[in-house]
């Protein structure tokens, strides 16, 4: 008997401003599916309403904590270095080859720290659900940078 497989595909994109493309772009894969946005997702289907997670509610949060991840987490585990970016217009995407695709520009001025935790959740805080959390340090954003970060979450 096989069960239900779950895996996120990142990728960041590194760009300082006034600059045409990317200086760096980074590509890894891993994630932990949290309990609080699977139990979300659940009620969602089941038709018992809640938040969905669409463009208008749907944000990557980003942190410099490197807690480790565990199931049971809420949100960011970063004490004060936080911020939540709602979705890029379009995304998410989904419907096709069992995956969500998730994308953020995270503006130049915001987000300038070290960039080491990363959630999709349906609130701009950690009040909402929360569907996956990653831990991968991925340098520090300087203040004049703009970097876009995708996460394809694969369902099969």
């Amino acid at each position: 008997m096989e069960g239900l497989t779950h895996r996120t595909h990142w990728h960041l994109a590194k760009r300082r401003e006034n600059e045409p493309g990317p200086y760096d772009i980074i590509e890894w894969d891993g994630n932990l599916s949290l309990n609080e946005g699977l139990n979300a997702i659940a009620a969602l289907i089941c038709g018992d309403g809640g938040t969905p997670f669409n463009n208008a509610n749907t944000y990557i949060g980003i942190g410099d904590s490197t807690a480790v991840t565990a199931a049971e987490q809420v949100g960011l585990q970063a004490a004060t270095n936080k911020y939540w970016q709602v979705m890029d217009s379009s995304y998410p995407t989904y419907g096709t080859s069992q995956q969500i695709v998730f994308k953020v520009t995270v503006a130049a001025g915001n987000a300038s720290y070290a960039w080491n935790e990363y959630t999709v959740g349906n609130s701009n805080d950690d009040s909402g659900d929360n569907i996956l959390r990653n831990v991968e340090a991925k340098g520090t954003k300087a203040v004049d940078e703009e970097w876009t970060l995708t996460a394809v979450y694969v369902v099969s």
